[in-house]
């Protein structure tokens, strides 16, 4: 008897390896501790042929029960407590899933957490069924869904962090005029320095403008000399 289960689990896992090597859909999987919001995202999806509903999981499973069913996408209840870790836990455990976050509250903290777990969409929370279908479609393509909103908000957080971090030396220069500097030094006119850095001409000579401004030079031909003089600026 017991050889005889062990052959019918066997068969089993083979039928379930040929199902899943026969169909290359997509594996879409629900999680979410609100069940009205897991039994209306099944509904929605029931009619969409393009892709396998795996089913829903509350956040009382383990994240190695999540990982057991293989999705490539899942629908992650943001708005639940839990959400946020599990989306970095998730993230962690299978780096190329596609997380769509759903019930996304509009805070720049909470956004930076889900951009940093490698969500591949977000739904606010007034998001509508269409918002989350096409979230999906993205997900899938390798784009990301998001409100006009919430690419301002990640836009301008990543813009910060830049600035925070775009002051490296005791002259003032920021990174890109240090590059900028070192070019001048190696004798590349504005263009050449464009082209180098793939920018525009105005912008260069912008980043020149600032460069002599911050080292209280007059020309151009000045800043070599000073890098020179100064090499731990």
């Amino acid at each position: 008897m017991a050889i005889e289960t062990r052959r019918v689990a066997s068969l089993e896992r083979d039928s379930e390896a040929s199902r899943t090597a026969r169909d290359p859909r997509p594996r879409l999987l629900i999680l979410s501790d609100v069940r009205l919001l897991c039994d209306g995202l099944l509904l929605a999806l029931a009619d969409r042929s393009d892709v396998q509903v795996l089913g829903a999981q509350s956040f009382d499973a383990s994240v190695e029960s999540i990982t057991a069913e293989r999705p490539d996408v899942a629908l992650l209840d943001i708005g639940s407590a839990q959400g946020l870790g599990l989306s970095q836990a998730l993230h962690r455990a299978l780096p190329d899933l596609k997380i769509v976050a759903i019930a996304v509250a509009d805070i720049e903290e909470e956004l930076a957490i889900c951009a940093k777990a490698g969500v591949a969409g977000f739904v606010s929370r007034d998001g509508s069924i269409d918002d989350v279908m096409i979230a999906i479609d993205c997900a899938i393509r390798g784009e990301l869904a998001c409100s006009p909103r919430t690419a301002a908000m990640l836009v301008g957080r990543l813009a910060r962090l830049e600035e925070r971090h775009d002051i490296v030396s005791r002259d003032g220069l920021t990174r890109r005029e240090h590059e900028i500097a070192a070019l001048i030094g190696e004798g590349l006119s504005n263009k050449e320095i464009a082209r180098r850095l793939r920018i525009q001409n105005p912008t260069v000579k912008n980043h020149i403008h600032s460069i002599l401004g911050k080292l209280q030079l007059r020309r151009r031909g000045q800043v070599a000399a000073h890098l020179h003089r100064n090499p731990q600026a």
